[in-house]
């Protein structure tokens, strides 16, 4: 766990979390390619791309004609995202002026250490050049005394423009954080270090487990080993729509899988069939069963910590699992002894969505939604059991390294 730990603690936004897995991957041997230049794929070697400095598509280049396998998952979690000359100052101290980035349970981010990172476009000889930035000092959103808010207790809502973190005591001028920036896209996001707990450090605890252990695990996992054209597409904007060019509704997760085929001489009907017989992994956390809380839960199908991989489905296509897609995956986690388990919400509950349902609005591929069960989703700390870490990065091993081939409504799996 510790390199995962590492991965968690250090990744504070999307723009690290993608620097972090291209030194992994360079490590590991791919080779990183780039959307503005042409393509030449040699059978056997293992390639990466990245799109907007948050968006990473890793891949073998097997036959894609016999189709892809496919594991998505996102970059982006939720934090405080800084606006335009972001320092508001009435003397005596300067606040930054933020507004929510996705849907946080805000009020965990409060009294906690936030670091200000994300990145930052600045002018240069040859142009404009976007570099990562994370600043070496912390800031805080301090809570309101219990002697001035006496019903806290009782009922908190966080008041998105009133509620800012404090950057420092007297007036400061904010180009002293981003020096000769002509803009920037940066963050006040949490900087807990990642920790061990339970009895017997039976779970993890860490900021943006949601969805970096999905990253992280898709990533090394791949480095493993592989059979065929494996893509670990590693997507952001998840907690804001995907509707971005680098997001799920974006064209990058097609554009990279057509770029495959073309470099081995496949047509368009080619691709089709390709498409036809590939299959897909949205891999994104599922609420676990808080054990405080068993109301809030359906009576039976559950995603207990401690249990394995959860398979997520929804009535209303939320989630993309079938009957197909939930026996492939079944079967594929199977041959690695990983276990899985079902979950639903409960029938009267409102559910949660993911990026597999965005992502099939550009490549229509059969596709399955599992992911992680996990304590305190989109809080500044989130907590797993490393147990079903373990099984996902067993279970994921299965799917790149087994051969699977999707025939309309049937598979074939070994």
């Amino acid at each position: 766990m510790k390199e995962l730990m590492q991965y968690l603690g250090t990744s504070f936004t999307a723009y690290h979390a993608v620097d972090n897995a291209r030194a992994l991957l360079l490590q590991e041997g791919f080779e990183e390619l780039r959307e503005s230049e042409k393509w030449t794929l040699a059978a056997g070697k293992r390639y990466f791309v990245v799109r907007g400095g948050s968006a990473l598509i890793a891949f073998t280049a097997g036959d894609a004609r016999k189709g892809f396998k496919i594991v998505a998952s996102h970059t982006d979690s939720p934090a405080l995202k800084l606006k335009e000359n972001a320092a508001l100052s009435d003397g005596n101290c300067t606040r930054l002026n933020t507004e929510p980035y996705g849907g946080g349970l805000w009020y965990t981010f409060f009294d906690r250490p936030l670091r200000l990172a994300g990145r930052i476009v600045r002018e240069r000889e040859n142009g404009l050049v976007s570099e990562s930035f994370a600043s070496k000092f912390l800031v805080t959103l301090p809570s309101l005394a219990i002697h001035l808010n006496r019903t806290a207790n009782e009922k908190f809502a966080p008041e998105a423009q009133k509620d800012l973190p404090l950057l420092s005591l007297g007036a400061a001028d904010f180009s002293g954080v981003t020096g000769d920036a002509l803009s920037y896209d940066l963050f006040a996001a949490c900087a807990q270090e990642p920790y061990l707990w339970g009895e017997n450090d039976e779970f993890l605890a860490a900021p943006r487990i949601d969805n970096l252990a999905s990253v992280y695990a898709s990533l090394t996992t791949l480095a493993q080993g592989a059979n065929g054209v494996c893509v670990a597409a590693c997507l952001d904007s998840e907690e804001v729509g995907s509707r971005t060019r680098q997001g799920a509704a974006g064209d990058f997760l097609s554009c990279v899988l057509r770029r495959i085929a073309l470099s081995q001489g496949m047509d368009e009907e080619e691709l089709l069939r390709a498409y036809a017989a590939s299959f897909c992994i949205s891999l994104d956390n599922a609420q676990g069963f808080h054990p405080n809380h068993g109301e809030k839960y359906d009576p039976q199908e559950r995603a207990y910590l401690g249990k394995g991989v959860a398979i997520k489905g929804h009535a209303g296509g939320a989630y993309t699992t079938d009957a197909l897609s939930s026996a492939v995956i079944k079967k594929v986690f199977a041959l690695a002894s990983a276990p899985l388990q079902v979950f639903y919400n409960r029938s009267d509950a409102r559910s949660g969505s993911t990026l597999g349902a965005i992502s099939l609005g550009q490549v229509c591929i059969l596709t399955v939604d599992i992911g992680l069960p996990q304590l305190a989703m989109h809080s500044a700390v989130e907590s797993i059991a490393c147990a079903d870490y373990a099984a996902l990065e067993a279970g994921l091993c299965a799917f790149w390294q087994c051969e699977l081939h999707i025939d309309g409504e049937n598979a074939v799996i070994r």
